[in-house]
């Protein structure tokens, strides 16, 4: 047997990993890799195909293929062993059989594909073995860590030394343009009092810091007579207090915030908090068990009725905050819709599901990952019956003279209730926003984007039917479309619910949070 290369590469050809273990040019295995995808026909249950030259054996793998590329004199039962080990190893380093989880885990796979195949030759390892082998220390590769880390903690303390001067420099800036501004408005006010009375202050009329203005402040002076004695001198009227430096151009901003808000654009003002003020922070998962049940829909509708195209796919993930909570099973209940195909995760012990409805790895010993979630279970739906579609719109639009009347229904189901519904329809640049006549909720124009959305923040059993009715100039009608939809949902198609978190361990089992949303990926009405 003599293998000449091992690959995992996606339906169209392109090598994600790929390892050579031969000598040979890079440029004929790239060939080689090249050739597969229009080798292989859809619908056949063979694992290998055979050309002049080479010999490929092959396993699919979700929507990718893992491949070995051998010489035709090889052993084909050595060859399938082969591929059934490594197909097997690869779920146990990328937790997604897609390109981004493979190629995420590049570099491990890669090694373990080198402890499987050496010089083209298979060594007589096991699963446990060759997972032993990669996960076996390295001094030089501790010796490395501590040397980067060491790099990381000095780059740290050079940035915090190099933040601390700035923050001085400011500080310190700050400080000397305060004391600038205070004595020149000191000088301003156009008298020094000496404290020996009336006779010693000294004024002037004219020229000097007292006349004219000093930053915008007014200084005009009343003029002091010599002979008059007895009277106190007149001071400089003094600036009100709290008043600076005034900006000329502040009208003139909030006139053009104002001119963009007409337009419909959204103006954020930026507000500084208050002392003791502080904004709300979303508080992370408390639960140590974590259950997100998440379902996205891409929805075709035709404007003149009908469902186009109907996609859905749900994913089931797990998240767990601590590793002592990861020797768990998982119980569903699903919803019994026949439309849907559940597909488990490759370490998901799949009898076990079918037959009781729990989802637990093949491995007991081996507990869930913490961090992010994982994905444990997939579904996909898809349909041609337009019943299933949770939010319909109807649109007629009607030219009348220089006018284009638009009236827009939305109906929506029983099973579902929607939150945050957006209806986005595209309406030509005007120089003015649509007229709206009537409407069942709101309704916001982008000048930018000339778009007009309606808004409904819910829709439940009081609304579940609405119309809009607009004006806009007259324009061609096709010109109306697509008109894109989202919104979100709590009800999912699947109705998949979680009954009960199962320790493997014995004792209490911990608690545990389930999250529901159904949301919309690419829906429109063309």
């Amino acid at each position: 047997m003599v293998v000449l290369a091992a690959s995992i590469i996606s339906k169209s050809g392109k090598a994600i990993v790929s390892r050579q273990f031969v000598d040979m040019s890079r440029i004929r295995i790239e060939g080689y890799l090249a050739a597969f995808p229009k080798l292989v026909g859809t619908g056949k249950q063979h694992t290998y195909v055979e050309t002049e030259n080479v010999r490929y054996v092959y396993q699919p793998i979700e929507s990718l293929y893992l491949l070995l590329v051998t010489n035709k004199q090889s052993n084909i039962l050595e060859d399938l062993e082969t591929l059934r080990l490594l197909s097997k190893l690869v779920p146990e380093y990328s937790y997604t059989l897609d390109e981004e989880g493979i190629g995420n885990t590049a570099f491990e796979i890669l090694f373990a594909f080198d402890e499987v195949i050496s010089l083209g030759h298979r060594e007589n390892v096991t699963v446990a073995q060759v997972k032993q082998y990669c996960e076996m220390e390295s001094h030089e590769e501790k010796l490395h860590k501590l040397v980067l880390q060491s790099k990381i903690n000095e780059t740290k303390d050079v940035m915090k030394r190099k933040a601390s001067e700035i923050d001085k420099s400011k500080i310190e800036k700050n400080r000397g343009e305060k004391g600038g501004f205070m004595s020149l408005q000191s000088m301003g006010s156009g008298r020094i009092d000496t404290g020996f009375g009336s006779d010693t202050s000294i004024s002037s009329n004219s020229g000097g810091f007292g006349s004219g203005s000093v930053f915008g402040l007014s200084t005009d002076l009343e003029p002091q007579s010599s002979n008059s004695k007895g009277r106190p001198p007149a001071s400089a009227s003094a600036p009100p207090k709290g008043l600076g430096m005034k900006l000329g151009k502040m009208q003139r901003t909030n006139q053009f915030l104002e001119s963009l808000k007409a337009e419909g654009e959204v103006i954020v003002e930026d507000v500084r908090p208050s002392i003791g003020q502080s904004k709300p922070v979303a508080p992370p998962p408390s639960d140590p068990v974590t259950l997100t049940v998440e379902e996205k829909l891409n929805v075709t509708l035709k404007q003149d009725g009908g469902l186009g195209s109907f996609d859905l796919q749900g994913t089931l993930s797990l998240q767990i905050l601590n590793q002592d909570d990861g020797l768990i099973q998982v119980q569903v209940e699903t919803g019994g819709n026949p439309g849907i195909l559940f597909k488990t995760h490759p370490n998901v012990n799949k009898e076990l599901f079918s037959g009781e409805n729990i989802l637990g790895l093949k491995d007991p010993n081996r507990p869930f990952p913490t961090g992010d979630g994982v994905s444990l279970l997939k579904w996909r739906m898809q349909s041609a019956d337009e019943s299933f579609v949770p939010l319909s719109i109807n649109c007629w639009p009607s030219v009348s003279g220089n006018e284009t009347y638009v009236n827009l229904e939305y109906e929506v189901p029983p099973m579902f209730d929607l939150q945050n519904v957006v209806i986005s329809i595209p309406v030509l640049a005007l120089r003015e926003p649509p007229r709206v006549q009537q409407i069942d909720g709101e309704w916001r124009y982008d000048s930018r984007k000339s778009i007009l959305e309606w808004t409904i923040v819910l829709i439940d059993n009081s609304n579940r039917s609405g119309s809009m009715e607009f004006v806009i100039p007259a324009v061609d009608t096709s010109e109306l479309f697509p008109i894109s939809v989202c919104f979100t949902s709590t009800s999912t198609f699947s109705d998949l619910k979680v009954v009960n978190v199962l320790p493997l361990k014995g004792g209490n089992p911990p608690k545990y949070s389930q999250r529901t949303l159904l949301s919309t990926e690419n829906y429109q009405v063309v």
